[in-house]
């Protein structure tokens, strides 16, 4: 018997149909409902990543069904080494986001149908095989974000809601204007992307046509990666959003743009990425260098953290700069690695924002006391996101690191003092949040303390415990397909 990939987008379509069913006031129900189909889409998610046979390579459980014929769009999903790591990265911070919703106490079953309706549409973007539907899922999945901040987040959230949106419509508009291009230019009229590579090994798009396609498809899905310079949205947004949004969009839904530009970018258009890469690979050591030193001047823990997390999409562009195995076996690795480190870090601020109704640093203070397991794990992260061995970070960065100095030398040297910099004002937020005196007014604040309240920790931790220790879990999935896509480069 082999997984169905349906049934990963049928599991939580169907736990929405059942929340909009019931009142609003059946509040544990909707909850119990929303978790058990992120679980479920969870474990089918594993059954996929662990029966995907990477000898063999290509992409499997495979299910086409065509929809617009004329047009060649059909519902066509598949896996491959990359998007089945996907699909586990998106289950995990997924669940973790749904358990840590506790918090939320008013309009609660609007509040999970939309954040279904996001989970639903990135496992269906991760899945698609065809471009047609690769976008549409990518919409769904955008468009609840601005809902959930406007209405759950905090502070400014009118205008960080705003702002977000704007900046990603503007790139979801130039990257479907590329997509669009990219589907007449091929001249075969379908938006099979499988089709579309196998078509394209044998007779490529002309190298001046890919030459002005390309570039709207990494600035469209780069504006999502938080490509400098068009990464503000993101540091305002994840502050001001409810904690499981700003979880799940800086954990997952950023890879989306990653693996757009990786998919349907690179792998369909190898002459331009080799032209317009090494120009990413600079706006990537900006990205870096830049974001960490705005990130060291913060005094804010979810700012910090925004900023932190643009500068680290800048190893993820860096390793998308390189044309060699190591680095995109890299890149895939950090899409994961990031993913669960963010999701983590956000969760651990969340709960920290939430219990002392403060993220300014200077107003906080020796919550390791009060709160030690709370306090270990945000110390643990920090080790994970300055690259401590034994953190999924440290094999991604070494890989990305390595795959990128022989092409981009002085890059790469800024790309590690790009660490430095991490390591800096994380042991910073350290030493101003959770080590020195204790606030006073914090003495009675409470740490987590059942084993369903550590439960999402945990799970995000032992993740990128268990990745970081035993590298060879993914890098098996991920080699297949990588290395077909480094040999598509042109030297």
């Amino acid at each position: 018997m082999t997984p169905n990939l349906s049934s990963i987008l049928l599991v939580p379509l169907l736990g929405l149909g059942f929340i909009c069913l019931l009142p609003a006031d059946k509040t544990a129900l909707i909850r119990r409902i929303t978790g058990i189909s992120v679980l479920i889409s969870l474990g089918l998610s594993v059954w996929v990543f662990i029966a995907y046979d990477h000898l063999a390579g290509g992409f499997q459980f495979v299910q086409n069904i065509p929809w617009v014929t004329p047009l060649g769009i059909s519902y066509h999903l598949g896996v491959d080494g990359i998007n089945s790591l996907l699909l586990l990265l998106l289950g995990a911070a997924g669940l973790a986001s749904i358990l840590i919703s506790s918090s939320i106490k008013e309009r609660i079953k609007e509040y999970h149908i939309l954040l279904l309706i996001t989970i639903i549409g990135t496992y269906g973007a991760f899945m698609s095989l065809d471009i047609f539907f690769f976008y549409f899922f990518h919409e769904v999945a955008a468009v609840p974000v601005f809902l959930m901040i406007a209405i759950w987040g905090t502070g400014r959230r009118d205008f960080a809601a705003m702002k977000l949106t704007l900046f990603l419509v503007a790139g979801a508009s130039i990257a479907l204007i590329g997509l669009l291009a990219l589907y007449l230019a091929t001249g075969l009229q379908t938006f099979d992307f499988v089709q579309i590579q196998q078509q394209l090994i044998a007779h490529p798009i002309a190298p001046d046509v890919q030459n002005w396609i390309f570039p709207l498809i990494v600035l469209g899905f780069g504006i999502t990666v938080t490509l400098w310079p068009f990464y503000t949205w993101a540091p305002i947004g994840y502050a001001e959003a409810p904690t499981a949004i700003s979880m799940l969009h800086a954990g997952v839904l950023k890879k989306m743009g990653a693996y757009a530009i990786l998919r349907f970018a690179i792998t369909l258009m190898p002459q331009a990425a080799h032209n317009w890469m090494p120009i990413i690979a600079v706006l990537a050591i900006v990205n870096i260098v830049y974001c960490g030193l705005v990130a060291l001047s913060q005094r804010d823990l979810k700012y910090i953290l925004g900023y932190s997390s643009c500068s680290h999409m800048g190893y993820i562009l860096l390793g998308l700069a390189c044309f060699n195995i190591i680095g995109l076996n890299g890149v895939v690795y950090l899409m994961f690695a990031h993913g669960i480190m963010a999701a983590l870090a956000f969760a651990l601020a969340g709960y920290v924002a939430d219990q002392t109704k403060t993220r300014n640093l200077d107003e906080l203070g020796g919550l390791l006391k009060c709160m030690p397991f709370i306090g270990t794990c945000f110390m643990m992260v920090a080790f994970a996101s300055a690259g401590v061995p034994g953190f999924a970070n440290f094999v991604a960065e070494v890989l990305v690191l390595l795959g990128a100095w022989d092409q981009y030398r002085w890059l790469t040297v800024l790309a590690v003092l790009g660490l430095v910099i991490t390591a800096i004002y994380l042991l910073k937020a350290i030493r101003l949040g959770f080590q020195g005196p204790l606030n006073p007014k914090f003495a009675s604040l409470s740490d987590t303390k059942t084993l369903s309240e550590k439960f999402p920790y945990v799970l995000l931790m032992a993740l990128l415990i268990l990745v970081g220790c035993l590298p060879s879990i993914i890098l098996s999935h991920i080699d297949t397909s990588t290395k077909k896509i480094a040999e598509s480069y042109v030297s």
